[in-house]
């Protein structure tokens, strides 16, 4: 199997949650790759920074202010991209969301801003990233950035929903790829899951709760390159080659 970005070179990306963390580097990457990245955050002036220091390389990052628990934001997206850059052909689905709470007594509106950034946003964009796609004949790649909690809850206190929301990815990403079928398109998708990688969430936040902070030390945590170079893996596959699932954990991981 011959792996190449070739293809993507001079396309339309857009990546979710891209100010920090697995968003930044996915999109700092699809970059280098030569691809036109839509970087889209609430913190659009931090992807506008980085944007600055990626003017040398073959592609080029667009930073976009948004927020994706607003469907009529996610709509506007789309049409700012394809009105100005034209159709998107990849997908990054990574913007997400958890919060140190519990399902016994946690507030319901920290429930309800989990499930509508980690599932809704996910399924409003990609519906229409597809129908973008399909109106312009285009054999796309949408991706997800899951979690090993998608396929496993571990022992930890404030988990609260965020499994769930991630067991959702879990089953979205194959029913999309049931759907796809069943239309005749040719578009892919993958799951990428990781394991503890560092990041505002994890390593990088200084209010975790205790337990949290005990599980972060029994395990070396990934590095965000580390998972966007997953995704580029998964997209260098030739066309008739899908990676549905893609989990990536540090050695030693114990979950």
């Amino acid at each position: 199997m011959v792996l190449s970005m070739e293809r993507w070179v001079g396309k339309v990306a857009i990546v979710t949650g891209a100010s920090s963390g697995i968003g930044a580097s996915i999109a700092d990457t699809l970059v280098e790759h030569g691809l036109i990245v839509v970087g889209v955050a609430r913190r659009s002036e931090i992807v506008e920074e980085r944007a600055k220091k990626l003017t040398s390389k073959k592609g080029k990052l667009h930073a976009v202010k948004a927020d994706f628990t607003k469907e009529d934001e996610i709509l506007g997206i789309f049409e700012w991209t394809t009105k100005n850059l034209g159709p998107v052909h990849i997908l990054i689905n990574n913007a997400g969301k958890a919060s140190f709470t519990n399902l016994t007594e946690g507030p319901t509106e920290e429930w309800r801003k989990i499930w509508d950034l980690n599932v809704m946003g996910l399924c409003i964009a990609t519906r229409e990233a597809v129908k973008i796609m399909k109106e312009n004949k285009i054999n796309g790649h949408i991706v997800h950035i899951n979690s090993v909690l998608g396929h496993k809850v571990i022992h930890l206190s404030t988990l609260n929903v965020y499994p769930a929301s991630k067991y959702a990815v879990t089953a979205l990403t194959e029913t999309l790829r049931q759907e796809f079928n069943h239309l005749g398109l040719k578009i892919k998708v993958t799951s990428v899951s990781p394991g503890l990688v560092e990041s505002e969430m994890t390593t990088g936040n200084k209010d975790l709760p205790e337990d949290r902070k005990a599980a972060l030390k029994k395990t070396q945590a990934l590095k965000p390159q580390d998972i966007a170079d997953g995704v580029v893996y998964a997209l260098s596959t030739p066309e008739h080659v899908q990676v549905h699932e893609l989990t990536i954990k540090p050695v030693g991981e114990t979950f």
